[in-house]
């Protein structure tokens, strides 16, 4: 594949950026409207609908044999991709295509901490495992969270990234997050939310797996904790102000005064300015429990959520309670749910869907999809109501995202 000669092409590589050919693979075609973007243990995909959200096709794979923590495009130009990878030799890093896939270019400067001074302990980016466009008043700036716990951001579309002083050299740092030496999340604790206020580019929140969920006012000058009412029933406090081991966080998009939040301990929301979380979650049916990885949230109703549930007793097994898969639907800002199962496997289906795993689209009714750690995407063009599975046997699924391209 070969990169445009036209120097005022989105696809033309600059002088700092090198053009590259993603492994074996298949061709993408860069085409509008609806598609999900999959990120895996083995590389990305992009699955397109019909008109009728009824068939689904699969392209790829880019990036055949990489990790890939995240695929997410822009939806600001709607036309730039990035993808979050662990890839073979290079490491962790950034991939960045402006022509919807058709072609990539690996970022000149991934994410990475800076050089530890004397006496500090050196920190290195493990995985690269969040991304997050920025404000719609910044085109090419992004977010990126990394494993261990690091914040980065970038003002030319993920090629270059600086790593972001006020979180990761904030003088709590090693207190609001997770000891590297102790046993902790498997694969070490990611920051893994980034959500920023559509009101406001200085407010934005973040959550790791070893601290909890934390807000800034000042475009991540500065940090706080936002812990209230979030149970971590792992610590001597069971409510301590950092140490809650958040899954998910999303903030409304219509809304965004209401943040939701999946945790190691329950389902939680937050109406600002209030300060401290409700556990929605108390209302999902005992023997189902409301332990989980993702949420998703209606874009127009901000009392409209999916979550699917899994079992968190004894040995967190991290499968469906039972082996009978669901995704539970509140519709009332969570006092109370519904099961939504029609379609999945009645008994006898383990799955596990990881944190970044559930999506919706904004059509009217609304898409939920999710993908699973055996391979399997499923969707819903109903808002739940029925199931399929749209692309069976792909390798363990790491990401799952909406995305309307550009005509």
């Amino acid at each position: 594949m070969m990169a445009s000669s036209d120097p005022s092409s989105p696809s033309a590589p600059t002088p700092d950026a090198h053009f590259l050919d993603p492994g074996r693979h298949q061709e993408v075609f860069p085409r509008p409207g609806l598609a999900l973007l999959v990120g895996t243990r083995k590389g990305a995909w992009i699955l397109r609908p019909d008109e009728s959200r009824g068939t689904w096709a699969t392209e790829g794979p880019v990036f055949l044999g990489n990790i890939v923590h995240h695929f997410v495009l822009d939806p600001r130009d709607r036309r730039t991709l990035l993808i979050a990878a662990r890839a073979g030799h290079l490491g962790p890093t950034v991939f960045q295509s402006r022509d919807g896939g058709r072609s990539w270019r690996e970022a000149t400067r991934p994410p990475a901490f800076p050089k530890a001074g004397p006496g500090e302990r050196e920190r290195s980016v493990d995985q690269v495992f969040f991304l997050a466009p920025g404000h719609d008043s910044e085109p090419d700036v992004w977010w990126a969270g990394s494993a261990p716990e690091g914040l980065f951001r970038s003002e030319d579309a993920g090629l270059s990234w600086e790593s972001v002083a006020g979180w990761n050299e904030h003088p709590n740092y090693a207190l609001w997050t997770e000891n590297p030496d102790e046993q902790g999340t498997p694969d070490g604790s990611p920051l893994h939310s980034i959500q920023i206020d559509p009101r406001d580019a200085r407010h934005m929140f973040l959550a790791t797996s070893g601290g909890g969920v934390f807000e800034s006012t000042d475009q991540g000058a500065d940090w706080r904790p936002l812990n209230q009412g979030v149970e971590a029933n792992f610590l001597p406090d069971p409510y301590p102000e950092i140490g809650q081991d958040t899954h998910c966080l999303q903030l409304h998009p219509a809304a965004p005064h209401i943040l939701y939040q999946q945790s190691h301990c329950g389902i939680y929301r937050l109406d600002q300015p209030a300060e401290r979380w409700v556990r929605i979650g108390d209302q999902m049916p005992r023997d189902v429990g409301d332990i989980g990885f993702p949420i998703g949230l209606h874009p127009r109703d901000p009392d409209t959520a999916w979550v699917f549930p899994m079992d968190g007793t004894d040995v967190w097994p991290r499968t469906s309670p039972g082996g009978r898969p669901a995704v539970y639907r509140t519709r009332d800002g969570g006092k109370s749910w519904e099961r939504q199962d029609a379609g999945l496997p009645p008994e006898q289906a383990w799955l596990t869907v990881k944190r970044q795993c559930m999506a919706v689209d904004g059509q009217d009714p609304v898409g939920v999809y999710f993908g699973t750690t055996n391979g399997d995407v499923w969707a819903s063009r109903d808002e739940g109501g029925s199931w399929r599975c749209i692309a069976p046997h792909l390798p363990h699924v790491f990401s799952v995202e909406t995305a309307d391209f550009a005509a």
